[in-house]
């Protein structure tokens, strides 16, 4: 308890430090906080501001979809639990990134380690432009915190993942994105040692996926299976999600909020490239549900819905980082393969004592893997980094030689040793100090109640010990009157 204390008024503190930053930090005058030069330099600013502003509403909106996702996945006794998490992840998560997180991500470049510029949007950073960007990013960086909650669901303390969701958001995700989308050292690789184009990553499957499957396999990790995932003799259980109609609701909201993922990274609406995404993405996650479908449904006896599901997330995945570069056929491919991998992805870990309740690892982690690894192998040579003007990005099968792949391949190995590294320790000390997983009886229990006082379905679970006395409980005869 003291350790609790102590670290929460560390938080305390450092909100507080923060907030008088605001106060003292000196007045610079703004860019364009208007917009009117904007538009008389950019007569097309208007369009692309629009397109811009709906993708990352469509984006804001997949944030409904990972709750649903996730909380038809989890036993009803946890399902608050899960609903206050992805609330967690942009009202905490969205300060982070307005203090620290953007300027860290998208400022001056230090090294290509991390950006430096304007913190909490003040001075030069007042500008329609950059407002632009930011809603944009903070809506990635809210879907790369979420991703995690999965992986830990159902046994995890909530003051603790609000920390982890703060720093996702504030240091984890920004870092990693300097290096790629905001001219860090991943980006240079083409210029300074000849590897294609750098690293690239259209949409996010490294960006955003790959870093938030990275720190929930860290938190799984340490965390620990839940209470009777696995027998006595250490074989993995089923413990079913409790509806799988909210579970299939979400999967709809996320592959509809991919279309402003995906297109809208273009973040102009005169790229007409944005159809060939649109197809790309839609044709990837098919390939992925189907593939799962068929798969489980071999292996198993019967099509899996869940694995079906998550089949199409991994498809979504996995095409999110060459969205813009390849054909049709090519993302049929690259959606088939994630589909079978996840599957067997979902199954290792099991068999290896890692539970993941969602599937979250295999579908973003893994996924995002080979999404990224196959820009080098199907990028067709078409398109060009966010404009249809060269040098363009062009991988193995088109004449572009090994150069990519290898970019694409220390991208991913970068990926995983920052955020899986940095997040292990983030975690390993929060759990020495005001630990990271709830007591047995609390689990046991269920995370709505212990955790925040709101069951979710009153009507239909009860806290386990009134459990016990309906168990016991015998009616007593009434005497005829």
């Amino acid at each position: 308890m003291f350790q609790e204390v102590i670290m929460m008024k560390i938080i305390s503190q450092l909100i507080l430090v923060l907030t008088l930053s605001i106060m003292v930090a000196p007045i610079v005058l703004a860019a364009d906080p208007a917009g009117d030069i904007t538009l008389a330099e950019d007569s097309t600013a208007a369009v692309n501001f629009t397109w811009t502003l709906m993708a990352a509403f469509l984006v804001f909106l997949m944030q409904g979809g990972f709750a649903m996702l996730e909380g038809g996945l989890v036993r009803a006794k946890n399902t608050s639990n899960i609903m206050m998490k992805n609330l967690a992840d942009f009202t905490i998560g969205s300060l982070g990134y307005w203090a620290i997180g953007f300027p860290l991500m998208f400022g001056t470049s230090v090294a290509g380690i991390y950006g430096v510029g304007s913190w909490f949007l003040l001075g030069e950073a007042y500008d329609v432009s950059t407002y632009l960007l930011w809603i944009f990013q903070m809506v990635f960086a809210g879907t790369a915190a979420t991703i995690a909650s999965g992986a830990m669901a159902e046994r995890t303390k909530f003051r603790t993942y609000y920390i982890i969701s703060f720093l996702i958001t504030a240091l984890i995700y920004p870092i990693y994105g300097h290096w790629v989308w905001g001219g860090g050292w991943l980006s240079m690789l083409g210029e300074w040692y000849g590897l294609g184009l750098g690293h690239v990553d259209f949409a996010g499957s490294g960006v955003v996926h790959m870093v938030g499957g990275g720190a929930g396999l860290a938190g799984a990790m340490l965390l620990g299976a839940r209470i009777g995932k696995y027998d006595n003799e250490g074989k993995p259980r089923a413990i079913p999600g409790h509806s799988i109609s909210m579970a299939v609701l979400g999967v709809f909201i996320l592959w509809f909020g991919w279309f402003g993922f995906n297109p809208g990274s273009t973040l102009a609406a005169t790229e007409l490239r944005i159809s060939i995404i649109a197809v790309t993405t839609l044709l990837a996650g098919s390939a992925g549900g189907f593939i799962a479908t068929l798969y489980t449904w071999k292996k198993f006896g019967h099509p899996d819905v869940t694995m079906a599901g998550n089949g199409v997330i991994a498809g979504l995945v996995a095409i999110t980082a060459p969205c813009a570069w390849v054909e049709a056929w090519a993302a049929v491919v690259i959606g088939l393969a994630a589909g079978l991998i996840m599957v067997e992805s979902v199954l290792f870990f099991e068999r290896k004592g890692i539970d993941d309740p969602i599937g979250a690892v295999s579908c973003h982690l893994i996924a995002g893997i080979w999404g990224l690894i196959s820009v080098g192998i199907f990028a067709d040579g078409t398109y060009g980094l966010y404009t249809t003007e060269g040098p363009f990005v062009t991988g193995l099968l088109y004449g572009g030689g090994t150069g990519q792949l290898v970019a694409q391949v220390i991208g991913v190995i970068a990926n995983f040793a920052w955020v899986f590294g940095t997040t292990y320790v983030i975690f390993w000390t929060l759990k020495k100090t005001i630990g990271l997983r709830v007591s047995k009886e609390e689990e046991e229990e269920g995370l709505d109640k212990t955790e925040h006082g709101a069951i979710c379905y009153p009507d239909f679970t009860a806290p386990l010990e009134e459990s016990k006395k309906l168990e016991n409980y015998e009616p007593k005869k009434q005497e005829m009157k």
